[in-house]
């Protein structure tokens, strides 16, 4: 049995990586760690009530990680990079779901994040970890930067026609929604359900510190620098991002060449789905999964394409995807532990 760590348990992200290994057949969890939290786990989240009684510890995490074969860091960006070290690495495969080793460039982390980062010399050992476009690269790693909700839904809705150079990058432009747990577990008086209800609202407008991260992945898609507005908006659900992207198409593109291309890269992927035509991506229909909804309309009248994405933050958004990627790593079945069918209603 492989033996895990999660650092940051008592996050949304936390406890939906404790839920979803419950199901998986080929690990043990050794210990939950928290730094605000202490006591037993189920007094916190009552839904492992008289399932789980694993206590919380907030003891000396270097030596607690080198205890394990593969440890999930879903603590705050800043956190995980000022831990973790070359000597760490030797010991213990680390899967991180912040943005601490996602970008390659630490000016720009820095930059957009607003933080020092703790080991930019690890940043060459980090692979990004899209499972559906980097597969080989994770199967061989030891450090895994898993990505956010907002990127993985924005990127692979568009990756198939970026990198078959099918639309205009330069035009590209792409509008998000996002559920209230997108934002994290802490008190905030954005997120109060009066603030919240009966209302949506744009945030982060030019500015929102996902936006280097999609243009890196799709820059290496297309093979050229791709610079693109990102809005993200939230919306009064739990659950879940819906991502609307519109690009101009190039001269000659028709609908059956952008079907292809979607076929071409996601045809064969258990945990993508290629809907029909006339059959748009809605969050409810992804809602407790890993899989991600993907469709597309070609508007003939403007020569632009509307390409659509949903899926669920907390879990291909998050969690999901790092057991998907902690499967690959340590050459597990991709689906074990996060086949779940979605949840409806």
């Amino acid at each position: 049995m492989l033996k895990v760590g999660i650092i940051g348990a008592t996050g949304y992200a936390g406890n939906e990586l404790f839920r979803l290994l419950q199901f998986h057949r080929e690990v043990t969890i050794d210990w939950l760690y928290s730094r605000t939290e202490n006591g037993t786990y189920s007094s916190d989240y009552r839904n492992f009530f008289d399932v789980c009684d694993l206590d919380l510890t907030n003891g000396e995490l270097s030596d607690l990680i080198k205890k394990e074969d593969v440890v999930f860091s879903a603590a705050p960006q800043g956190f995980l990079s000022k831990l973790l070290t070359e000597d760490i690495l030797r010991d213990t495969k680390i899967i991180d779901l912040s943005a601490d080793y996602r970008l390659k460039n630490v000016k720009t982390y820095e930059e957009w994040y607003k933080l020092e980062h703790g080991s930019p010399e690890l940043l060459k050992d980090a692979v990004y970890g899209l499972s559906e476009i980097y597969r080989d690269e994770i199967r061989s790693t030891r450090l895994l930067a898993n990505p956010g909700c907002y990127t993985t839904c924005s990127i692979l809705t568009a990756w198939p026609l970026v990198k078959e150079h099918l639309i205009e990058t330069d035009t590209l432009v792409i509008n998000a929604l996002s559920g209230v747990s997108g934002a994290g577990r802490g008190a905030k008086k954005d997120n109060l359900f009066c603030e919240l209800n009966e209302n949506a609202h744009a945030y982060g407008v030019t500015v929102h510190r996902h936006t280097p991260e999609i243009e890196e992945q799709l820059s290496i898609a297309g093979g050229s620098e791709i610079r693109l507005n990102f809005t993200p908006h939230i919306v009064p659900m739990n659950r879940g991002i819906l991502v609307t992207a519109i690009a101009n198409v190039k001269s000659g593109i028709d609908k059956e060449t952008i079907k292809s291309a979607y076929e071409k890269y996601y045809g064969s992927e258990h945990f993508i789905r290629l809907l029909p035509e006339g059959k748009n991506p809605e969050t409810r229909f992804v809602e407790g999964s890993n899989y991600v909804d993907i469709g597309f309309v070609l508007d003939q009248r403007t020569g632009r394409v509307v390409m659509m994405g949903a899926l669920d933050n907390l879990v291909k958004g998050a969690a999901g995807q790092a057991v998907q990627n902690m499967n690959l790593m340590f050459g597990f079945d991709e689906s074990e532990g996060i086949n779940q069918i979605p949840m409806v209603p």
